[in-house]
């Protein structure tokens, strides 16, 4: 196996097993909510005048996909929309009182796992920690350009 093949076969494993361990645990607190709501939620919170593209971007995902997705959350009273006096046609998003709520608990919850897994963190050194980072780095942006170009064509 290539060391390409198998990093990615790694990054896979990991990221399936993430997904098996801390999945069940946020349908569990927040049993009402996809997983596609609460990272909406997550993104309208750190967004500026967030729109549907915008969150789209974010994502991911297609600009139809976040209509549905925003359409449940404004049904369920977790954000609102608005429009900017500057812009009369674009329509916004901000959480409720309510969204606001979900996000500070579902960041309570990272940070809870954030602190489970600080065991396998603390004993990286600081060269090791930036090889890392380095290389998270170069890949997410070579995904980010193939994902722009693909959505262009």
């Amino acid at each position: 196996m290539s060391k390409q093949a198998e990093i990615l076969s790694s990054l896979t494993d990991l990221f399936n097993k993430i997904n098996y361990y801390y999945r069940p645990q946020m349908e569990k607190v927040f049993p009402e909510l996809s997983l596609s709501e609460i990272e909406s939620i997550e993104i309208i919170a750190i967004l500026e005048y967030p729109n549907v593209t915008k969150l789209a971007e974010a994502l991911y995902v297609t600009r139809g996909a976040i209509s549905k997705v925003t359409k449940k959350l404004l049904k369920k009273g977790l954000i609102e929309s608005f429009k900017s006096p500057d812009n009369k046609k674009e329509i916004y998003f901000r959480l409720t009182q309510a969204g606001s709520e979900i996000n500070n608990r579902h960041e309570a919850m990272h940070q809870k796992f954030l602190k489970e897994d600080e065991i396998v963190f603390e004993d990286l050194s600081e060269k090791e920690s930036q090889v890392i980072l380095n290389f998270l780095e170069k890949y997410n942006n070579h995904l980010d350009k193939t994902i722009r170009n693909t959505l262009k064509s």
